[in-house]
């Protein structure tokens, strides 16, 4: 007995794999002479709980070639093929896909947007992540692409806007210095654009131009720079790494230049603090990227060019929102989430004053 329960005895039963009802033989447990309901066999009754059961699976790393040796541990069911696993993998998947593409982001009042792209199987996804007014992360959407390239970055734009979100110049959207994405934000928000470039990948681009003698350095005063609390201060210290850098490289003080404004695009916001260290990099959508990585080893055949009749159809973007929608089952609220309040009324003062001097220009 474990905790007072034991075996009594078995009885027939049945479980749903899919939406087919399996005859099962399952234990029966008694405690201080009351019968003990057994939590996973009463869930593999419920139609398509099978199916949540497997992808769960899967998404651990468990292949469905593979699933039929540990099934036990779903209620004993029995008579499971890798080919049925395949069947209901593209069920659950299918269900979610068609979740995730049409969720409703009317609610979501986004106060920042990370802009990025994961490759997958030949296949460019521009996938945007967004950080709420609350601090609440959330996928909004991806859009399948040959490339990275500004067409595929308006449709995704369109895509989430069709569905609710409201996207505006009041946003703060940060990427990684990919050209189609930022030349999307440029057009439709032009001088109103709140851009932050991903202070990571700017920092390993200048590293690139340099020799390994002055990167220690190089990175010393950047990471110096960018640490600084006030925006005079950490354009006066970029200032001065360019003119290093000068001496070092042109090329790399080209790079470092015509990213200035928008590495410290925070700066002049007034985000400090743990606010400052959430969104000064592209590390939260990238993160979800690593999970995608992590949870897809197990699928063969993820060539777009692969298709049978009904699994391989819309492999990748399944397995994407399947992937998307469990990662969000651990997203936690933003650190210093608090000052976002505070960041939002200095936007509003500051795009209130490129109004005035407009219209006074005009």
């Amino acid at each position: 007995p474990v905790d007072g329960i034991y075996k009594w005895a078995h009885q027939q039963g049945s479980v749903f794999i899919g939406d087919q009802k399996v005859k099962v033989s399952r234990p029966r447990m008694r405690s201080l002479g009351q019968e003990v309901p057994l939590p996973s066999y009463e869930r593999l009754k419920a139609r398509g709980q099978f199916s949540e059961e497997m992808l769960t699976k899967i998404m651990s790393g468990l292949s469905a070639r593979r699933y039929h040796e540990t099934v036990q541990d779903a209620a004993s069911a029995f008579g499971v093929s890798p080919s049925s696993i395949s069947r209901h993998f593209v069920e659950i998947t299918t269900k979610q896909l068609k979740e995730f593409l049409h969720r409703d982001l009317s609610k979501f009042e986004c106060f920042a947007m990370m802009l990025d792209t994961v490759h997958r199987g030949g296949i460019a996804f521009i996938t945007a992540l967004g950080i709420s007014i609350h601090g609440k992360k959330q996928v909004l959407g991806f859009w399948e692409g040959a490339t990275e390239n500004n067409e595929i970055c308006k449709e995704l734009l369109s895509d989430v806007e069709s569905r609710g979100l409201k996207i505006s110049s009041k946003i703060i959207y940060i990427t990684d210095g990919g050209k189609g994405i930022i030349k999307t934000l440029r057009d439709k928000f032009g001088k109103n654009l709140l851009h932050q470039r991903c202070t990571i990948h700017k920092g390993r681009n200048i590293q690139k131009h340099i020799a390994k003698r002055h990167r220690d350095r190089v990175h010393f005063i950047y990471k110096a720079a960018l640490q600084q609390t006030s925006y005079d201060d950490a354009y006066k210290g970029l200032c001065e790494l360019e003119k290093e850098l000068m001496n070092l490289n042109v090329s790399a003080a080209k790079s470092l230049r015509e990213a200035m404004e928008e590495l410290l695009t925070l700066h002049r916001l007034g985000v400090t603090g743990e606010l400052y260290k959430a969104l000064h990099t592209t590390n939260a959508i990238e993160n979800v990227f690593s999970s995608v990585r992590h949870r897809e080893h197990n699928i063969k055949n993820y060539n777009p060019e692969y298709r049978s009749k009904n699994r391989k159809k819309n492999l990748s973007q399944r397995w994407l929102a399947a992937v998307f929608l469990k990662a969000e089952e651990n997203f936690r609220t933003v650190k210093g989430f608090e000052q976002i309040q505070t960041v939002l009324k200095t936007i509003e003062k500051l795009q209130s004053q490129n109004v005035d001097k407009n219209s006074t220009r005009a």
